[in-house]
């Protein structure tokens, strides 16, 4: 499972590499980075403030998506989650291609809120993919546990799960300039295995 977490990280930190780029500084996931441009756009240049306003309310928007999707669907959940992601990340490539360059954003933003609900339960987010600074606290806890004689090797896991997403924005950042928004090809192609993934896990 955590295997399947981080490859879905890595899917996160990829889109939000090609939307910071495209974006000239704003972020489709990271929704902390947001709201200090918010506040810094705000005092400064409004106009920024509401680029970032626009980003964090539609993150919400989707991450109301992906869990309405996950208790519609019930043991398919996540593969629903996960085929609802792609095809939003689809339709941004899409729109922006033709021009809907504020509308491929915003599928951008939606498809990042929603993909949150991949490991949802009984209306908790189980594993965040989106974001890292809880993980990173948490990769901190476990470091300071295992040098005061707990268990040694219970960071490795938050330690992975931050290099998934840290790969997936390298990447993205990497590509990005060679093709631009049709970077996003491969965190569809990368969706739509763990799709097929996630239904036979939950479907032995």
């Amino acid at each position: 499972m955590r295997a399947f977490a981080g490859v879905a990280s890595c899917v996160a930190g990829f889109v939000d590499a090609v939307g910071f780029l495209a974006l000239g500084g704003f972020f489709v996931s990271f929704m902390s980075g947001n709201t200090t441009r918010m506040g810094v756009g705000l005092a400064d240049r409004a106009h920024d403030g509401l680029v970032a306003i626009g980003l964090i309310g539609t993150f919400v928007l989707g991450v109301v998506l992906g869990s309405t999707i996950s208790r519609m669907a019930g043991r398919r959940r996540r593969t629903w989650v996960l085929l609802v992601v792609a095809t939003l990340l689809a339709a941004a490539i899409a729109l922006h291609t033709v021009g809907g360059r504020t509308l491929a954003f915003t599928a951008m933003a939606l498809a990042m809120g929603a993909e949150n609900a991949v490991f949802e339960r009984d209306g908790d987010v189980q594993i965040g993919l989106t974001y890292m600074t809880g993980t990173l606290v948490k990769l901190g806890q476990r470091l300071a546990g295992a040098a005061a004689g707990g268990e040694r090797w219970a960071w490795l896991p938050y330690l992975a799960q931050w290099l998934s997403l840290a790969t997936g924005a390298l990447s993205g950042a990497l590509l990005y300039p060679y093709v631009g928004i049709a970077a996003l090809w491969v965190p569809v192609i990368m969706l739509l295995a763990l799709s097929a993934a996630a239904l036979r896990l939950d479907h032995p």
